[in-house]
C-alpha cells in the first residue's frame, strides 16, 4: 500500500475514534498513516506479528487492515485501551487473525503460546531501546525481527554488543519519507530469564544509549 493511498474507510473510521478518545498524538490522521504504512513492506508475507503497546491502534490498525495475509496480535498494559482494541476489533470484523492481549510485555512474553511464536515485532512507541528491545525479542521465533520506530535525530541506540546479550543483530536503518525502521533480526538464542521482572528492564537496563 502506497503512503500517499486513500484509506479504507473503516480504518479513518477506527483512528477517529481513537483520537477522539486521546490514544492519538498530535498530527493529522493522514500522517500517522503514512507512518504505520511504512511497516508495511518490511513485514513477510504470512507472518505472525506482535504490536508491542499498541495503544490507540497504530501501527497494528493498518498492519490488520491493509495486510489480510498476516495475523496480528495487539498488546497493551492498559485496561482502557485493550477494551478500545476489543471494541475495534469486534466492529471491523477482523476474525481470529486480529487478537488482543491485555498485560505487560515483562509477563506476556513468557507466556506459552505467546513466547516464540511470532515473524515480527512492530514498535512504534514503547519505551528506552534496551527495554524495547528485552521486552520484545520473547515473542520471537527464530529469525524473526523487531521493527523498531526510530527518531530521525538520534543514531547509535542500537549497540551490537549490547544487543548480542538478547540474541540479536541490528541490521541497516530503512529510511522513507515518512518514518525510520530499526530492524533486529534474532541470529541467536534467546535466555528464558529474559525479559526480567516487570520494570527491571527500564530501571536495571542491559545496554546504554547515549
Amino acid at each position: 500500500m502506497a503512503p500517499t493511498a486513500a484509506p479504507s474507510p473503516l480504518l479513518v473510521d477506527l483512528l477517529e475514534r481513537s483520537r477522539a478518545l486521546g490514544f492519538l498524538g498530535p498530527g493529522e490522521l493522514e500522517t500517522h498513516i503514512a507512518h504505520a504504512r511504512s511497516f508495511l513492506a518490511l513485514i513477510p508475507h504470512g507472518a505472525a506479528v506482535v504490536d508491542l503497546g499498541s495503544g490507540g491502534g497504530l501501527p497494528g490498525f493498518v498492519i490488520a487492515d491493509e495486510r489480510p495475509d498476516v495475523s496480528i496480535v495487539l498488546m497493551d498494559a492498559m485496561e482502557k485501551r485493550i477494551a478500545f482494541l476489543r471494541d475495534c476489533v469486534r466492529a471491523a470484523e477482523w476474525g481470529e487473525r486480529v487478537g488482543v492481549e491485555l498485560g505487560r510485555a515483562e509477563v506476556l512474553a513468557h507466556r506459552s503460546d505467546l513466547r516464540g511464536r511470532f515473524d515480527v515485532v512492530v514498535v512504534r512507541s514503547f519505551g528506552p531501546p534496551s527495554a524495547t528491545a528485552e521486552c520484545g525479542v520473547g515473542f520471537l521465533r527464530a529469525g524473526g525481527t523487531i521493527l523498531v520506530s526510530e527518531p530521525r535525530d538520534r543514531r547509535d541506540r542500537w549497540p551490537a554488543q549490547g544487543l548480542a546479550t538478547l540474541g540479536l543483530t541490528p541490521g541497516a536503518l530503512v529510511e522513507s519519507e515518512h518514518a525510520a525502521i530499526q530492524p533486529l533480526a534474532l541470529t541467536g538464542a534467546v535466555s528464558d530469564r529474559f525479559p526480567r521482572k516487570i520494570g527491571v528492564p527500564v530501571k536495571k537496563p542491559l545496554f546504554d544509549t547515549h
